[in-house]
């Protein structure tokens, strides 16, 4: 996929609504894992960074450009 394909659209999207979900959709596992417990956690204790690492994740599903092999 390319950087504003129809994937990476559906994949910021996910992402907007569960941080970490458009990582997973695009097979990104860790850094959806990631995504998903920093959000948690930051929500949890610290409000303002968890809104930033949830948008953080939104543009990073959409920036996203996979490596060729």
């Amino acid at each position: 996929m390319a950087q504003g394909s129809t994937g990476n659209v559906i994949a910021a999207l996910c992402s907007f609504f569960i941080p970490g979900l458009g990582q997973l959709i695009q097979g990104r596992l860790i850094r959806a894992a990631i995504f998903f417990i920093l959000a948690g956690v930051m929500w949890t204790l610290f409000t303002p960074f968890g809104f930033i690492i949830h948008i953080w994740s939104v543009v990073d599903a959409a920036i996203f450009t996979p490596r060729l092999r």
